[in-house]
C-alpha cells in the first residue's frame, strides 16, 4: 500500500466534511444572509472589480519580491560557502523531522540548529550541514565511515509529496535516517525533483563508495533497478 494513501484519504474526508458544513450553514442562515444583503449599500461593479485587481497585483508583487530576495540570498550563501570549502554543494530545505533526527545523534550540550535554507557539502571527508550567509557556520558533520546508506525516498510536506535523500548515519551510538529535502533553487519550484534530484543521489553514493574503498572498509550493496518482464519475454523463457 502506498504510504501516502492514508494521508490523502484523511485529507479528502476532512475537506468533504468542511464543505458539507459550509453548505449546511449557508442553507440554515439563508434568510439572515438575504436580509443582510438588502441592508448593504449599493456599490458599482466596476469599482469592485478594480479594487480586486489592485489587491491581486499588490499581493503578486509582494510575493515576487520575496521570492527573488530569497533566491538572491541563496545564491550569495552558496557563493560564500564555495569560497571556503571544496566539494559538491547543494541547498537544503529545513524540515522539523530532519532537525529532530539530527538532535537525536548530536551532543546534548550542543543542539543542532538549521536555517530555513541550509547548505549540504559532500566531499572526500563526508557530509556536512552548513548555516549562515556571508560567514558560513558548520552545524553538523558526518564522516563517510559513519554513513551507512544513501537512498532516494519521498515524504509528505503539507499536501504534496516531495523527493528526499535518506541519509542513514550512525553517530554517538545511535543510528538514524536523515530526510534531506533538496531545494531546486528556483522561485517557482519548491523541491528538487526528477533527473537533477537522482543525479545528486548518484553522485553522493559514488563519493561514499569511493571513500570507503580508499579506507579499505566494507562497501554498501549496490541497488540495481528491477527488470521489466513483458509477456513476450515470459513466453520466450518458457519455450
Amino acid at each position: 500500500m502506498n504510504p501516502v494513501a492514508p494521508h490523502r484519504a484523511t485529507l479528502t474526508v476532512l475537506v468533504g466534511l468542511a464543505a458539507a458544513a459550509v453548505v449546511a450553514g449557508l442553507v440554515a442562515l439563508s434568510p439572515t444572509l438575504e436580509r443582510l444583503m438588502l441592508r448593504l449599500p449599493a456599490m458599482p461593479t466596476t469599482a469592485i472589480a478594480v479594487a480586486f485587481a489592485v489587491v491581486g497585483l499588490v499581493v503578486f508583487a509582494v510575493w515576487a519580491v520575496a521570492q527573488l530576495s530569497r533566491a538572491a540570498r541563496t545564491r550569495a550563501r552558496r557563493s560564500a560557502l564555495a569560497a571556503t570549502v571544496h566539494g559538491e554543494l547543494s541547498c537544503g530545505i529545513r524540515s522539523r523531522l530532519l532537525v529532530q533526527r539530527l538532535n537525536e545523534v548530536a551532543n546534548a550540550d550542543r543542539p543542532v540548529r538549521l536555517g530555513a535554507r541550509y547548505s549540504v557539502v559532500v566531499d572526500e571527508l563526508g557530509v556536512a550541514f552548513w548555516n549562515g550567509g556571508s560567514r558560513p557556520r558548520r552545524a553538523a558533520q558526518f564522516p563517510w565511515r559513519e554513513v551507512r546508506n544513501i537512498r532516494a525516498d519521498s515524504m509528505v510536506v503539507g499536501g504534496a509529496v516531495v523527493p528526499v535523500v535518506e541519509l542513514r548515519v550512525r553517530h554517538n551510538g545511535a543510528s538514524v535516517e536523515l530526510p534531506i529535502i533538496l531545494s531546486s533553487g528556483r522561485p517557482v519550484r519548491f523541491a528538487l525533483a526528477d533527473a537533477p534530484f537522482f543525479a545528486v543521489v548518484r553522485s553522493w553514493k559514488s563519493k561514499h563508495r569511493a571513500a570507503l574503498a580508499a579506507e579499505g572498509l566494507e562497501l554498501p550493496p549496490l541497488t540495481a533497478p528491477i527488470p521489466i518482464i513483458t509477456p513476450r519475454m515470459a513466453a520466450a523463457a518458457r519455450r
